[in-house]
C-alpha cells in the first residue's frame, strides 16, 4: 500500500510536491479543505454539516472531517492508496486517524523558518485567475502585473510577514509535535525542503521507493 502524508510547515513546497507524486504514484491527493468545499458544493449531508459550521464562523469539528475523510477514502481510487496532505495537525488528530486507516509513510518536510519567511513574503497572487507568484522563484514579466490578464498582483494576508510568524508559530505549537509521534512508529522520513523543486522532488521520491516496490525513486 501507498498510504502517505505530508507534514511540513506553511511555505514548505508540500503542495507542489503532493500534487506530482500522487500522480505519478497513481493515487489520489487529497486535502481536508478541498474535501471540505466539495461537500460544501455538492450539499451532501456531511457538506450541509459542514456549511452551518463555516457559516457561523466555527471551525469544522475534528469528527465531522474524520467522517468526511473516511467516507473519501471508501472510494474505488482510494483503495491502492493515498496521499493526504495538511492533516492531520495535530498529534489529537494523528490519534483518531489512525482508528480509521493505516499510514505507510510520512514525510517531514523541513526547511529553516527565514527561508519559509523569504519565500512566503514574495509570493503574490492574481485575483482574477488565481494564478502565483514568487517576485524572487518565480517572478512575473511586469513585477506588479500577471502574465496572462494583466491583473494587478496583490499580497495574501497570511503572506505578510507579522501572519507568516504567526503561522509558523502556530505550527511550532500544534503540528511539529507529530513529527515526533510518526517517528516512534518508525514511518517518518525527514525531506530537506530546500533547493530547487526539481531537488527536493528528487529526495521525495527516495524516500518513497521502497513502497512501490521498486529499489530505484520514482
Amino acid at each position: 500500500m501507498r498510504r502517505v502524508i505530508f507534514l511540513g510547515p506553511p511555505g514548505a513546497g508540500k503542495g507542489t510536491q503532493a500534487a506530482s507524486l500522487a500522480r505519478e504514484m497513481d493515487v489520489p491527493h487529497l486535502s481536508t479543505g478541498d474535501l471540505l468545499r466539495a461537500a460544501v458544493a455538492a450539499q451532501s449531508e456531511l457538506g450541509r454539516e459542514a456549511e452551518g459550521h463555516m457559516k457561523a464562523g466555527r471551525l469544522v469539528p475534528d469528527d465531522l472531517v474524520l467522517r468526511l475523510l473516511r467516507e473519501r477514502l471508501d472510494q474505488p481510487d482510494a483503495r491502492d492508496g493515498f496521499l493526504l496532505d495538511g492533516f492531520p495537525r495535530n498529534v489529537a488528530q494523528a490519534v483518531s486517524l489512525g482508528r480509521i486507516t493505516l499510514v505507510d509513510r510520512v514525510l517531514d518536510f523541513r526547511i529553516p523558518s527565514a527561508s519559509l519567511i523569504e519565500r512566503l513574503t514574495q509570493r503574490r497572487n492574481c485575483p482574477k485567475c488565481r494564478r502565483v507568484y514568487n517576485l524572487r522563484t518565480q517572478p512575473p514579466r511586469n513585477d506588479a502585473v500577471c502574465d496572462d490578464d494583466g491583473t494587478l498582483l496583490v499580497t495574501r494576508p497570511d503572506d505578510r510577514e507579522e501572519a507568516v510568524r504567526t503561522r509558523l508559530r502556530v505550527y511550532d505549537t500544534e503540528t511539529a509535535p507529530l513529527s515526533e509521534y510518526y517517528r516512534g512508529r518508525g514511518i517518518l522520513r525527514p525531506i530537506d525542503a530546500l533547493g530547487e523543486p526539481a531537488e527536493v522532488a528528487r529526495r521525495v521520491r527516495a524516500a518513497v521507493a521502497d513502497l512501490t516496490g521498486s529499489s530505484e525513486p520514482l
